[in-house]
């Protein structure tokens, strides 16, 4: 009986004077058994005698200091070979991409055939090797080198074997072939690293390197040549290897152990095929983009085809971090975002955007435009809401703004972006381009409706077209044309009908991450969520980024919440059933993804395990949609006592669809009856094609199924939530803007009254706990104040409500309950907000200029609807500077605005400014002074009630502050002097302002208008001026007997 030789073993080249039925043509051993190794005589004798199989295995045996860390990971070693004799070099010439015949095994796949007179059956690491004493000999160390010896081996007295660490040969190079080394290095157009145009996803391999090659090196080196930026997996028997620059990726990331082959040192690293999905998904997780080259055949079909055939390969797919489709991703989406530009207006800084993004594992194209200015809010809005793991685009079709704005939002959030610049040679494609190419190829064919109906035709989709482009060329070189055959595109709208939350907005108000570290805690979506299904909790997402406008559809939402959270016994029902519903979605779109790619499960080894993870696949996607269908069977019915919720389950074909359903279930039972853990015969294939095809044609109605079960589960976490909550909730009310009165049409003022609100998931840190407040701001007639400047000390809550009230304003329009006793409100069009002190170091905009841009926004965008937030406005320069910036705002979005505002401020003399301005509404967080620790001395601490409290607050308190946060108490005390000292000197400057809280800015604009028509030429002078000053008189006097 042979005993179990390495791998590596078989890789041995034979002897020319081995018979023709020992010649193997493959590079992989075959299955039948082998044939006892013998090394080669060397000239001197000593390595002549033929070596056993112990012998082999003991030098491919590791020190005990380096045992294997996994279970899977199989380390090599190099090996021991024989000369290449001088005379193979009339090799026949090799073409590498030669045009697949029509007889070929695998139809229109790509594969590679090599002939060569002479079988030399090596991996891409293997080089003309020579015997181990010779090469230590011409090899000898330094020295200051240090050498290893293995003296445990049994072998050692024998054969005296002497190895040099890698760590010491890595030293003097980083691999044998020159064009490889970075002093070096070229891409496919000879264009080094410096070059403008240099693409590193491609390598320059010269002629004569390749000619020099052996059949499996050259397989290699013509797939790695593309795919530079690629980590790639060569399939070599049972067991997968990485080479050079991918080894070292190995070695750094997966702690393997690298070796060195041979006098050619090419670096190496290797698992077996039973540890590769594993491998794979860690590299992934990093950042990587993991290619598999396969073997088309075993070793039987190579050597069937010739003697001196060698194994075809191919490779077959590549995964990224944008397009993972299993593994341990987690329920949130992962997407690939493609992004174009177009300057509308370089004037006034209008710019166009098109955008295509993909949800690869639930097979689903998104596309549409945006238009932005300087700012870039609109494209920021776009980022967090699709949050996408890459973002490819053209590398000098952005402009200097917008790839900041790219570099502002990449680093934001718990989960990184990768940007991936394209050359315009190689990622761009025009509109008309990209048309032929959808249509040519039939991409987005097994879609429901037309691709093209995804497109506004009001517009210019000419930029969209690019974008989508930019999607398609990125999935066809990475081997997934089955996403963009079965794909299925949909338009998607940043803004249209919903609530508007630009980028900046959706930050400050960390609404999907923390500014902390960027993760979930403390953040509205971590508030919500509730949900049970994967797909449930992506649909939350969306339905965050687009709260609604319509009152009519914010109440439908509003009164199934309302139903769930007064029915019990609905709950149980709805639970019971959801928890045992998968992610149906992403179910769906790889059952879909797997129609017309049977040809991957003709591969050997791995088409098999494809084909077992494809039955359970559907089997899980059959078993899932029986929960799901019985569930709304069971909400379609008006007998669970809340009769909107059967509004929501309104799909037509509900009953035909449960009996498609039940008929997959049989034909599973039949087929597959073990379909979790199928063993899978060679009739499965064709089977389960049948299967998925007809299943297929249903597709759009289950489509609408899975939207429906997640639309009931966010509807049920909006319940939980309110049920959740350590604080009374209240079902908001909503009042319209226009009112008619039999033939009168009444336009309303924007209104926002929340009493006893409280922020819904952060506790103010005092003795009170839950500390709620009355926020009222606007009314019914426009004669109220819609504005609240907001006084008080540092660190006495006036952030926290102000983000309370715009997360409950957000609460709202999602038709969930809101943390207050009573809600009434109008809708909110656009929140804006100027929220903390942040810079851009490294897009050199400082603190002040990044205040400056966000509030240009808000006063170039608001309206009358819109609901703003400025907190601390102008801190960032000079105190007058400041101060006459946050005048000169606020009043114009006091005046001529006229929307719902809450201004945080610490500029008291705009508190004497404003006072009696019939619009704006004085109030302060208050707080107190106490003794400290109770003694009764004259130490005191400042006390924070967290309660709002009209009128405004005398000083920031920021001495007070200063030494809670731990400042020296004689560095205070000495800034208390200064203090005082300042408050003198700035009271000279201030004296006209105590008189103008009885006088506002309005009553002064009132003043000018009745002295510039009191002015007028008597010539002039009419009936309508004298109208004019009345009314004026009157008005006054009616605002000041309101004060009084």
């Amino acid at each position: 009986m042979h005993r179990q030789k390495s791998i590596l073993s078989f890789l041995q080249k034979p002897q020319s004077n081995s018979s023709v039925g020992d010649v193997r043509g493959t590079d992989t051993p075959p299955e039948k058994p082998r044939r006892a190794f013998v090394s080669p005589m060397s000239s001197s004798g000593g390595l002549g005698a033929p070596k056993s199989v112990s012998s082999i295995l003991q030098k491919l045996a590791r020190p005990d200091d380096t045992l294997n860390k996994g279970t899977h990971d199989i380390q090599f070693q190099s090996r021991q070979a024989t000369e290449r004799n001088a005379s193979s070099n009339g090799e026949t010439p090799v073409q590498l991409f030669p045009k697949p015949s029509s007889k070929s095994f695998f139809g229109d796949v790509p594969c590679f055939k090599l002939d060569f007179d002479e079988v030399e059956p090596e991996t891409p690491a293997l080089r003309p090797l020579v015997p181990g004493l010779k090469r230590v000999q011409e090899e000898s160390p330094k020295a200051n080198d240090s050498i290893i010896v293995n003296q445990t081996s049994p072998f050692f007295a024998s054969n005296k074997k002497v190895k040099r660490t890698f760590d010491e040969e890595s030293e003097s190079g980083s691999s044998k072939f020159d064009w490889l080394n970075p002093s070096n290095i070229r891409d496919a157009n000879r264009r080094r690293p410096g070059d403008p145009l240099y693409d590193k996803r491609t390598l320059y391999i010269p002629p004569d390197a390749l000619r020099k090659m052996s059949a499996s090196q050259k397989q290699y080196w013509s797939v790695k040549c593309k795919y530079m930026d690629v980590v790639l997996f060569f399939k070599v028997g049972k067991f997968y290897e990485l080479y050079e620059i991918d080894a070292e990726i190995g070695q750094k990331e997966l702690d393997w152990k690298m070796t060195v082959s041979g006098v050619g040192k090419c670096r190496q690293v290797g698992i077996s095929e039973a540890g590769i999905d594993d491998a794979v998904q860690k590299l992934i997780a990093r950042g990587y983009k993991v290619g598999r080259i396969e073997q088309l055949e075993t070793a039987d079909q190579a050597k069937a085809r010739g003697s001196n055939s060698v194994i075809q390969r191919k490779l077959v797919h590549v995964s990224t971090p944008s397009t993972v489709v299993d593994g341990n991703i987690g329920p949130d989406a992962v997407h690939l975002l493609a992004l174009t530009e177009r300057t509308v207006s370089a004037d006034k800084g209008r710019t166009e955007y098109g955008f295509a993004f993909l949800d690869c594992a639930a097979l689903k194209f998104w596309v549409g435009s945006i238009a932005d200015d300087d700012s870039c809010a609109s494209l920021g809005a776009l980022l967090v809401q699709v949050s996408p793991r890459e973002l490819i685009f053209e590398s000098s079709g952005l402009s200097k703004q917008t790839q900041q704005a790219l570099k502002k939002y990449a680093s934001g959030g718990s989960v990184k972006m990768q940007l991936t610049p394209t050359l315009p040679s190689t990622g761009s494609l025009d509109a008309s381009q990209v048309q032929e190419m959808i249509n040519s190829n039939g991409y987005f064919g097994k879609s429901g409706n037309s691709w093209s109906s995804a497109f506004d035709y009001s517009t210019d989709n000419s930029l969209v077209l690019c974008a989508l482009g930019g999607i398609i060329s990125q999935l066809s070189r990475l081997m997934l044309e089955d996403a963009l055959k079965n794909g299925e595109i949909l338009p998607y709208h940043v803004y249209k009908s919903c609530l508007r939350m630009d980028g900046q907005t959706l930050v400050n108000l960390e609404i999907f991450s923390n500014n902390v570290d960027g993760g979930l805690s403390g953040t509205l979506y971590k508030h919500l969520d509730h949900c049970l299904t994967a797909s449930g909790k992506r649909l939350l997402k969306r339905w965050i980024c687009h709260p609604l406008k319509d009152i009519d559809e914010i109440n439908s939402r509003l009164d199934v919440v309302e139903g769930i959270i007064n029915n019990s016994g609905l709950v149980s029902i709805i639970h019971e059933h959801l928890r045992r519903v998968p992610d149906l979605e992403r179910l769906l779109g790889q059952v879909k993804s797997a129609i017309g790619s049977s040809a991957a499960l003709l591969l050997p080894v791995i088409g098999q395990r494809m084909l077992k993870r494809r039955v359970k696949t559907f089997g899980s996607l059959v078993k899932g949609l029986r929960m799901g269908v019985d569930l709304l069977n069971v909400l379609d019915k008006e007998d669970h006592g809340v009769p909107s919720l059967s509004k929501v389950v309104n799909i037509p074909n509900l009953k035909s669809l449960d009996e498609f359903v039940r008929q997959f279930e049989e034909a599973l039972d039949n087929d597959f009856p073990k379909y979790q853990d199928h063993d899978v015969k060679d009739s499965d294939a064709d089977t389960l094609s049948l299967l998925v095809e007809l299943f297929a044609e249903k597709s759009t109605e289950f489509s609408q199924v899975i939207n429906t079960l997640s639309m009931i589960d966010v509807l049920q976490s909006f319940a939980a939530t309110s049920v959740a909550s350590w604080g009374p909730t209240s079902r908001p009310l909503f009042i319209s803007h226009n009112l008619n009165h039999g033939t009168s049409h009444v336009n309303r003022g924007p209104v926002l009254k929340m009493k006893g609100l409280w922020h819904p998931y952060a506790v103010a840190e005092s003795s009170s706990g839950l500390v709620p407040n009355d926020v009222h701001l606007g009314d019914y007639d426009r004669s109220n104040n819609c504005a609240l400047l907001l006084t008080g000390p540092n660190m006495g809550g006036k952030s926290t409500l102000m983000r309370a009230t715009c997360l409950s304003v957000i609460l709202a329009q999602l038709g969930c309950y809101v943390p207050c006793e009573s809600c009434e409100l109008s809708p909110a069009d656009i929140i804006f907000t100027r929220l903390g002190a942040t810079d851009r170091i490294m897009a050199g905009e400082s603190t002040f200029y990044v205040e400056c841009a966000e509030t240009a926004s808000v006063l170039r965008n608001a309206t009358q609807d819109s609901l703003v937030l400025l907190d601390e406005l102008g801190r960032g320069t000079s105190t007058f500077d400041g101060y006459a910036i946050a005048y000169a705002v606020f009043r114009h979005l006091v005046e001529k605005v006229c929307c719902r505002l809450l201004f945080a401020t610490h500029y008291h003399p705009l508190t004497k400014e404003f006072a009696s301005h019939p619009r704006v509404s004085l109030q302060h967080m208050a707080c107190v002074f106490q003794a400290k620790g109770g003694n009764l001395t004259d130490e005191k601490e400042l006390i924070f009630l967290y309660r709002l409290t009209s009128g405004a607050c005398p000083e920031s308190y920021g001495l007070q502050v200063a030494l809670m946060a731990g400042i020296p108490k004689q560095v205070v005390e000495a800034a208390s002097e200064a203090s005082q000292k300042m408050k003198v000197l700035m009271s000279e400057n201030f004296k006209s302002s105590v008189g103008r809280s009885e006088f506002s800015t309005l009553h002064e604009d009132w003043l000018k208008a009745m002295l510039a028509v009191s002015g007028a030429n008597r010539g002039s002078w009419d009936e309508d001026a004298s109208d004019t000053i009345l009314c004026l008189w009157h008005e006054i006097r009616s605002q000041n007997r309101l004060k009084k």
